[in-house]
């Protein structure tokens, strides 16, 4: 796994994973982002042609106008009280579409540190679930490149930390 601090939407990987909600609309933060960046409304459209995606669970559409090839659009859960569930949803979140990867083949995957802006999850949290479940991804497909992309300097420096 490489960690590093970068805008997600410029990377150059066979995906990227959105920190989506369920109805797969655009909302503040990286979704807004990647919307943003790509050809908004193909990847609206494309979201809505596909129109729900469970929470811990991730759909696929093209990466309309970014560099990589497809957006894996990953529904999470929200952080009320820390509840081994919420947290098992968030771990759910990674492994599905780090999974989707594979399934698509994907060499590369650039994944955020999701849900710990809206959402809520404490970002130490947050970064632990992420570092465990991608690491434990990597041990079972060496052959997919993970990046844990990190848009805040502060969020990287914590990472470093940890």
């Amino acid at each position: 796994m490489h960690i590093i601090l970068g805008d997600i939407t410029c990377m150059d990987t066979d995906a990227i994973v959105n920190a989506a909600s369920s109805d797969l609309k655009c909302y503040p933060g990286i979704c807004e982002a990647i919307f943003n960046a790509g050809d908004t409304d193909r990847i609206e459209q494309a979201c809505r042609n596909i129109g729900h995606c469970p929470i811990g669970h991730a759909v696929v559409t093209t990466a309309y106008g970014l560099p990589s090839k497809y957006i894996i659009h990953v529904a999470g859960p929200g952080y009320f009280s820390g509840t081994k569930v919420e947290l098992l949803l968030l771990q759910r979140c990674y492994k599905s579409a780090l999974h989707k990867a594979v399934i698509l083949n994907c060499k590369s995957v650039a994944v955020p540190l999701m849900f710990s802006g809206a959402y809520h999850v404490p970002r130490t949290t947050a970064l632990s679930i992420a570092y465990s479940t991608i690491s434990e991804f990597e041990r079972e497909n060496p052959y997919v490149e993970i990046f844990l992309v990190l848009y805040t300097k502060g969020i990287y420096e914590l990472s470093k930390r940890i």
